[in-house]
């Protein structure tokens, strides 16, 4: 058998490449950070290329790190930001603009414009999702109407259109004697706003009413499988075997595979996901109805609530007011003070998701006073992802009809025990850490290990997960209610203010 499992994790702001062995342990990784690129305001944009160099790059790293070759990896796992956007030549390979970020509100206004006509319910009830920019089919629709030549490539069948997932495996197979795989796996394709999740096919009602061809979408697979091999920078093909969105991945790694359990990521934004089984379940709090994966023929199906910026805000504290100048330094910094002095952040840089989804919404700062220092400024953004995640664990709450009084949680940020500590308090449930965190990694390796017999069966991955750090509440719910309150009066606020 082969020793190890590799995951590619083509994560927002950087590329990483992770190896697993088969007790499900980190044996060694990569990193690369990427530009993120800013033409306008609400625009967010990334160097499709520059993915495809850094993720090859960290994946040789890895594997000459230590010192293994394409025949110690039993298979390759993909897991990637979402709903965000490439468009390329199939005769090149070159994309013909930037991706489109799944951060980027650029189509906004399409999207009010597709409300007013009454489409709402159309797309969640196809979809499962909110007529929203982020995600894939407005953004797709906009390169095809901007880009010059675009749609006359798509007429001469040489567009191909894919979520990052779908780029990656075009790049890895492109030597294929029968051509790149174009493909995709059910998670990505749920999050385009073009597929339906209820028949399991790319929606032709969808399709015309975003004048999107379909010779431009890739054919979608299950999350586990052999989908071919790798002709591309290692020394011997190397089977890809599984493909999940990132925060269906970092569900499956938390082994949710349970109805009724749920997890929450960390990471440049925040999801929480609640496995619902074989139902897609609908929300009636503003939630989307996603499916989680896809193994045989069996689909299981998720609620899903997106707070768009979420660890980002570090980085924003970091990159440009630059009170801090390394990420992990915040946790010292917003300890340093017993509260946010009355300071109420609210991150809402590309708009707020769930449960507002309100496009236009715009970051703010509330309560401010001379005495305000850096390390409020510090602990109140902890806050806020505290209490995103709070209004979401609430909607989700409302939707199951059910207590939740468990929330396993991963990503980077989980390694903020102070985070943690406020997260359990405000929310009032038992918070638990994983002693593997990257989970979405794992999950992406899981998934590929199960198709190529690297692991037996979903019981015997099931062994591996491992307890870190429990955090149960300290304060009362009375006493953080002055705090929720002003929270509440400060959305209020960033909503008012988009509005008008």
């Amino acid at each position: 058998m082969n020793r190890y499992m590799l995951s590619l994790d083509q994560g927002t702001t950087s590329s990483r490449a992770i190896v697993f062995d088969h007790a499900g342990h980190i044996a060694g990784m990569a990193q690369k950070e990427f530009a993120q690129i800013y033409p306008q305001s609400g625009w967010v944009e990334h160097d499709a290329h520059e993915i495809w160099q850094a993720q090859s790059a960290v994946a040789l790293e890895v594997l000459q790190t230590l010192h293994l070759s394409a025949q110690d990896i039993a298979g390759i796992g993909i897991t990637n930001q979402r709903e965000t956007t490439v468009l390329w030549d199939k005769q090149t390979g070159k994309a013909l603009y930037n991706a489109i970020v799944w951060q980027d509100r650029r189509t906004a206004t399409l999207c009010e414009s597709l409300s007013e006509q009454g489409y709402d319910a159309l797309i969640n009830q196809k979809t499962g999702l909110r007529l929203d920019p982020y995600f894939s089919a407005t953004k797709l629709k906009w390169l095809l109407d901007n880009v010059a030549g675009a749609r006359e490539l798509a007429t001469l069948n040489r567009l191909a259109f894919g979520t990052i997932d779908t780029w990656l495996v075009w790049n890895l197979t492109a030597k294929n004697s029968g051509g790149a795989l174009h493909i995709t796996d059910v998670s990505n394709a749920a999050r385009t706003m073009l597929f339906n999740i209820r028949t399991h096919q790319w929606d032709e009602e969808l399709l015309r009413l975003f004048d999107i061809p379909a010779s431009v979408l890739p054919e979608v697979r299950a999350s586990s499988e052999v989908y071919g091999h790798t002709t591309e920078i290692f020394d011997a093909p190397i089977a890809i075997a599984g493909i999940a969105g990132d925060q269906q991945a970092a569900l499956f790694g938390q082994t949710c595979w349970q109805a009724g359990m749920v997890k929450n990521t960390y990471g440049t934004g925040c999801f929480m996901l609640m496995n619902t089984g074989g139902f897609a379940a609908p929300s009636t709090h503003n939630l989307l109805t996603t499916i989680a994966w896809q193994i045989g023929d069996e689909i299981c199906y998720a609620l899903e609530g997106s707070i768009f910026i979420g660890g980002a805000v570090v980085q924003w504290l970091r990159d440009e007011l630059r009170i801090i100048e390394h990420s992990h330094e915040i946790e010292p910094l917003a300890a340093s003070v017993a509260d946010s002095g009355g300071v109420i952040f609210v991150p809402a840089f590309a708009g707020l998701g769930a449960p507002h989804w309100n496009p236009n919404a715009r970051g703010a700062i509330f309560g401010l006073s001379r005495g305000s220092s850096k390390a409020h400024l510090a602990r109140a953004a902890l806050d806020a992802l505290a209490y995103q995640t709070a209004d979401v664990l609430r909607a989700m709450s409302a939707d199951a009809r059910m207590n939740i009084a468990t929330l396993r949680v991963d990503g980077g940020a989980t390694a903020n025990n102070l985070l943690m500590r406020i997260q359990a308090d405000v929310l009032g449930v038992e918070v638990v850490r994983p002693k593997i965190t990257e989970t979405t990694a794992l999950g992406a390796a899981y998934l590929a290990g199960l198709a190529v017999g690297y692991w037996r069966d979903r019981n015997a991955i099931a062994q591996l997960w491992q307890v870190d750090q429990t955090f149960h509440r300290t304060r009362t719910a009375e006493a953080w209610a002055h705090e929720a309150a002003q929270w509440q009066r400060a959305i209020r606020a960033c909503l008012t203010w988009a509005n008008e």
